[in-house]
């Protein structure tokens, strides 16, 4: 058995950590920041704070220290919050090793750096531990509610390391989990951090009461500026096709269960930002923090987002939804093929 550390036990986190400790076939160690969850799963096996309802392995153990979750780690999954991510990498470092195989799992952009989550893990390693990582993301289409009960899921791992990406299939892969395999780095990391962006934009247009015409318009043309953002990084525009890109952007714009989405939905009837996160409880929108650090991005390759831009003036700038949607619409006409 491989003994793989998850580092966060949010929902995805969590039902990662379930995915890999069904039927014992991992030594599972989950580490979750707040007591409150690591004393939940060791009483009652469950995560009631971020995933209730969803019965975890007793093989998953959780612990509030990184050197007891690294201890012996072959594979490191970080699914912590994009915002995090730096931080929690350098308190690892002095438990990392190069043997180790990193799979990031978040979705997101450092807001101050720009950089995909790989990139930040990349850095951190290769500065405080002196080697470059064996590194992977891993993205899709995915509930985490929907993964821990078993709902059939396929997803994508990608790296340029091909045997890393390899083991992963083989190690994460089960008859209710499918992995698939992708050397496009760039292109899966971005289309799972920008999708969320999208599905915040789906989710206000819900709240104002718009219909399937509005969300079909939003989606194809949020896989458009998703595309031609990661293109321009150096991502394959057959990525955004695929799981990590089409595939997760349909289910996070209209899945109930999205947080993002569902952010949006509450912008849309006019509720305030701060007001919305206070409910969350906890759970992350990671839409909300990667705006701007992709409109930094689209602008710094000279891409035009315009979706992302009205997002982020309504998530940021407190620019009314309706009048977004409006400023949208009224934009000059273009070539669908070429805009």
């Amino acid at each position: 058995m491989s003994r793989i550390a998850v580092i966060g036990a949010g929902a995805w986190g969590t039902g990662l950590a379930i995915v890999l400790g069904r039927g014992g076939r991992h030594q599972v160690r989950l580490w979750a920041h707040e007591k409150e969850v690591r004393d939940s799963i060791l009483a009652r096996h469950e995560n009631e704070l971020f995933l209730p309802g969803l019965s975890i392995p007793p093989t998953i153990l959780p612990t509030g220290s990184l050197q007891e979750a690294l201890e012996s780690a072959e594979i490191v999954v970080s699914v912590m919050p994009s915002q995090h991510c730096r931080s929690l990498f350098q308190q690892m470092f002095p438990y990392l090793k190069p043997e180790i195989l990193f799979v990031s799992a978040t979705k997101g952009l450092e807001e101050d750096t720009l950089l995909r989550m790989t990139e930040v893990a990349a850095q951190v390693i290769q500065l405080r531990c002196g080697f470059a990582p064996r590194i992977g993301a891993l993205s899709g289409p995915s509930f985490a509610k929907e993964v821990a009960r078993g709902d059939p899921t396929a997803i994508t791992v990608a790296s340029k390391d091909s045997a890393l990406a390899d083991t992963v299939q083989r190690e994460f892969s089960d008859s209710r989990f499918r992995i698939y395999t992708n050397d496009d780095v760039v292109g899966v990391e971005l289309g799972g951090a920008l999708k969320n962006i999208i599905a915040i934009a789906a989710g206000v247009c819900d709240g104002l009461g718009l219909g399937h015409n509005s969300i079909a318009a939003l989606i194809t043309r949020g896989l458009a500026e998703i595309t031609r953002l990661a293109v321009a990084c150096g991502g394959r525009q057959e990525t955004m096709a695929g799981l990590a890109g089409l595939g997760d952007l349909v289910l996070t714009c209209t899945g109930g269960l999205s947080r993002n989405r569902s952010v949006g939905v509450e912008l849309g009837r006019g509720r305030k930002l701060p007001d919305i996160i206070a409910g969350m409880h906890g759970a992350v929108a990671e839409g909300v923090f990667t705006t701007q650090a992709a409109v930094g991005l689209a602008r710094a390759h000279g891409v035009e987002m315009p979706i992302t831009e009205q997002m982020d003036a309504i998530l940021h700038r407190a620019k009314p939804p309706a009048e977004a949607i409006h400023d949208l619409m009224t934009r000059s006409v273009k070539s669908e093929i070429r805009s």
